[in-house]
């Protein structure tokens, strides 16, 4: 019995003991709750299609035994009563233990967000996936410099000038750098607000190509002609960016002109002929046909419709199957198409003259 009736630091084994059984009993129950949270929420994960139970399966998984541990012995030692400094280095190394769990169960929700995007580039959504990298990237600094800042003031140490220091270094870092910054910036505001993503076909300027890779610095496009276009991400962002891709249909303008001698009753047939054969047109829709002016040397007729497809060679093959249907329905009615012509009127008694006309219609001497 003299056991219990000794003291340790100020505290009788029968306290210590107590104490002790407290943290051990404490542990062994949050090991089997954390076992049995991770079973009953990972069965509910499995018969459901979101991410979200998912992702809390996994950040109860990153759950470490000194973690629970740390939380028991700090349970525990209510049972005893410290020196003040003990209490100090309790909550300290508590404080420390938290920050640590803390920071891996963020690296553990950035690492299931981050395995959602490859899902999401596997099938197609690739531009999503570029977003969670480069997030994820800063992410894990922001999070690991915020527990490592946090630990270190629990510890005691005066964290303030090091964080005035750091942000000193940072505006220095940032004006030297400002062109990567600038860059990077881009690249999450385009993988963020996807104005297209990797396998469109995007017009930029004079450049029209299909978009590769979409990095944290440039933008890779191979081009029709086959040479790769290197964009930085900046400049892209800036620009008027045409996405074809996300074309649903097209609207196509297109006009023809007929001789001046065309009989009046002939042309009040053209629009209603024409609007006739883009009907016949699979994927076609019409919109209007007008005998639209008096030009220079033609009646000039302009027809508009939609082709409900985006693809290119589509639009190509209809537009082309509609000219020869013009063309046959307006040779069997007798209608010609007009040509740039020019007619010269000579007074009686003058002589006629020979005009070269050069490039363009203009005499040349």
């Amino acid at each position: 019995m003299e056991l219990f009736e000794r003291t340790v630091l100020g505290n009788p084994v029968e306290a210590w003991i107590l104490a002790g059984t407290i943290a051990g009993g404490l542990l062994v129950v949050f090991l089997l709750l954390k076992a049995l949270l991770v079973s009953v929420i990972g069965r509910v994960a499995a018969r459901t299609t979101t991410r979200f139970d998912d992702v809390v399966v996994e950040v109860l998984r990153a759950t470490r035994w000194w973690f629970l541990a740390a939380l028991a012995l700090f349970s525990g030692a209510a049972a005893v009563t410290l020196p003040t400094r003990g209490v100090m280095a309790v909550h300290a190394a508590t404080a420390v233990i938290v920050l640590l769990q803390a920071g891996l169960w963020g690296e553990r929700w950035i690492a299931g967000m981050l395995a959602r995007a490859k899902r999401e580039a596997e099938a197609g959504a690739t531009g999503r996936a570029t977003s969670f990298q480069v997030l994820a990237y800063i992410g894990r600094v922001a999070l690991w410099s915020l527990v490592a800042l946090l630990a270190l003031d629990n510890l005691g140490f005066d964290v303030t000038a090091l964080v005035a220091g750091l942000g000193v270094g940072g505006i220095a870092v940032a004006l030297a750098a400002q062109n990567f910054l600038g860059d990077l910036i881009a690249s999450i505001a385009i993988a963020l607000d996807q104005p297209f993503v990797v396998g469109d076909f995007i017009n930029v300027g004079e450049f029209s190509g299909t978009v590769e890779r979409v990095g944290l610095k440039t933008t890779r496009i191979r081009s029709i002609s086959g040479e790769q276009l290197v964009f930085p991400n900046n400049d892209l962002l800036g620009s008027r960016v045409r996405n074809y891709k996300r074309m649903t249909e097209r609207r196509i303008v297109f006009g023809f002109g007929v001789v001046y001698n065309t009989p009046v009753e002939r042309l009040e047939e053209i629009p209603g002929l024409v609007r006739g054969i883009i009907e016949r047109q699979d994927l076609a829709r019409p919109d209007r046909v007008h005998f639209k002016q008096f030009g220079a040397s033609s009646l000039d007729f302009e027809a508009v419709y939609f082709v409900e497809a985006p693809e290119f060679g589509i639009y190509m093959d209809v537009q082309q199957a509609i000219n020869l249907e013009i063309c046959r329905a307006l040779g069997a009615r007798g209608v010609h198409f007009a040509f740039p012509t020019r007619t010269l009127h000579l007074e009686p008694g003058e002589r006629p003259l020979t005009v070269a006309v050069g490039p363009g219609g203009a005499p040349r001497d």
